[in-house]
């Protein structure tokens, strides 16, 4: 019997993983070396230096408060989340149209951009007030500003990515008989793809930071307002634990769109990989 069906009295050989896959994890080793390194380096500073819970909490505190408080945590967290991808997704939508309009229209482009950048640099924060006296108080004021806060990035990254395509090939393709439409799928679409997804990697972020800042202003529910019930009763643990709890949501989204953003354009970062 061989030693990898298993043979009495000897311990099995353990089998390597695949090369495919070590290659697929070999990624993930840099940022989850560098993530466990912080949260160590954080949690040791806080028990060397005797740094009372009131002012920073360990991370491991922080944590527990979340496991504590489970099901009051997994209600805000589920509203954060639902209102996040609302308003994202609206961001998405809305802001591939415009960006392709502004991207594809010169004139179109030379008419809407100052009024996109004049409209980005406007706080969003000072429009949650007006967004609660016209909405109320609810989710819609955060999806709304998740929307707007994200929306930005979306139209520009599109824009750019539709604008900067490369005259030879679509006039080869012109010269050779193609239609509009076989022009823009075969040449800017592909051309666009890594501008698209850099665009809902920047804009999922932010789309998170919209929520909460709606939710600490006027909101009933999500994680913004149990940071400040939880801050006005000096739990502060469970306030960093509403921060992680918003980064690790941001984090595994973010990841999302990158696994897909390596499939689809891959092409596009070959010859970066090392």
């Amino acid at each position: 019997m061989s030693l990898e069906t298993g043979t009495p009295g000897v311990a099995p050989v353990p089998r390597a993983l695949p090369p495919a896959t070590l290659a697929r994890l070999r990624p993930l080793v840099p940022p989850t070396l560098a993530i466990l390194a912080f949260f160590a380096v954080w949690e040791l500073a806080c028990r060397l230096f005797s740094i009372p819970p009131f002012i920073l909490p360990t991370p491991s505190a922080s944590v527990a408060s979340i496991f504590q408080f489970a099901p009051a945590v997994a209600g805000h967290a589920g509203q954060t989340l639902t209102t996040t991808l609302i308003g994202f997704a609206l961001s998405v939508v809305l802001g591939v149209a415009l960006g392709a309009l502004v991207g594809l229209n010169r004139t179109a482009y030379q008419a809407l951009y100052p009024l996109l950048i004049g409209f980005n640099a406007v706080p969003k924060a000072a429009l949650v007030p007006v967004l609660v006296i016209w909405f109320g108080v609810g989710p819609v004021p955060a999806v709304l500003t998740a929307f707007l806060i994200s929306f930005f990035p979306v139209v520009v990254n599109v824009a750019t990515g539709l604008a900067t395509v490369e005259p030879e090939p679509r006039e080869l393709l012109r010269a050779l008989g193609a239609s509009p439409w076989e022009v823009f799928s075969k040449v800017s679409l592909p051309r666009a793809l890594p501008y698209f997804f850099a665009s809902l990697k920047v804009a999922v972020t932010l789309a998170f930071v919209g929520s909460i800042i709606s939710e600490l202003a006027a909101s009933n529910k999500g994680i913004g307002v149990m940071m400040n019930q939880a801050a006005s009763s000096f739990q502060v643990p469970l306030v960093f634990g509403g921060v992680l709890l918003v980064s690790a949501m941001g984090v595994l989204l973010y990841a999302v769109f990158a696994l897909i953003e390596s499939r689809l354009t891959g092409w596009a970062y070959r010859g970066n990989q090392g």
